[in-house]
């Protein structure tokens, strides 16, 4: 494990509404959930709250006993529906190498199932030194613990509190569902409006040394 006070950072990252825009993918596999099922689902609700684990959201249209047998379609359809209707946030690349440019390493942590995390990083051309998936908010710390890292960067106040347990630096961005005033709620140590603004505050928090 690389210490949290080492020179070269390691950078945790979400992935939905922090690294990518992932409300039209999302939107088209729910909409093609809906087909194949038969059941109504309100896919334009669905994407102003995204963060949650996938069980969350299936628990709003399935009774309990379908939720998981749901989850497995869902993730079956996820990679023709809505891996190249996902594109990148705006500044997602330069922050990743922004650490880079430090020494430093960038990883993915999201809840988002593993396998369709990798395939929007691949499609994007985002490379990260480790992907980690099926992990919300607390649980990020299990993997933001195991990497070392001293800075966790979310948009949900998930994310905050995931980055609080692992002891990391809570960097947030109000692009997804919660807004500034959430974020600060729940805790976050930095907020920034997007990661366009993520590199200058990079150089300024390892020139102060407190990375």
């Amino acid at each position: 494990m690389i210490s949290a006070h080492s020179a070269a950072p390691v950078v945790g990252f979400d992935l939905d509404m922090t690294l990518v825009d992932s409300r039209p993918g999302i939107h088209a596999a729910y909409v093609e959930l809906a087909a194949r099922t038969g059941t109504y689902i309100d896919a334009d609700l669905v994407v102003t709250r995204l963060g949650p684990p996938l069980e969350d959201e299936m628990a709003q249209w399935f009774p309990a006993e379908r939720v998981a047998v749901m989850a497995d379609l869902y993730r079956e359809i996820y990679p023709e529906y809505a891996v190249t209707r996902t594109p990148a946030m705006s500044g997602a690349r330069e922050a990743i190498e922004a650490v880079r440019a430090a020494g430093g390493r960038a990883i993915v942590v999201t809840a988002k199932w593993e396998p369709n995390a990798k395939l929007h990083l691949t499609h994007l051309g985002i490379e990260a030194d480790a992907v980690i998936g099926n992990l919300w908010a607390e649980r990020k710390a299990v993997a933001l613990r195991e990497h070392g890292a001293s800075v966790y960067v979310g948009d949900h106040v998930g994310d905050v509190r995931g980055a609080r347990t692992a002891g990391a630096l809570s960097v947030a961005v109000p692009t997804g569902p919660c807004d500034a005033d959430d974020l600060r709620a729940a805790g976050a140590d930095v907020i920034l409006d997007d990661l366009t603004h993520f590199p200058a505050w990079l150089t300024e928090h390892l020139a102060a040394g407190t990375a």
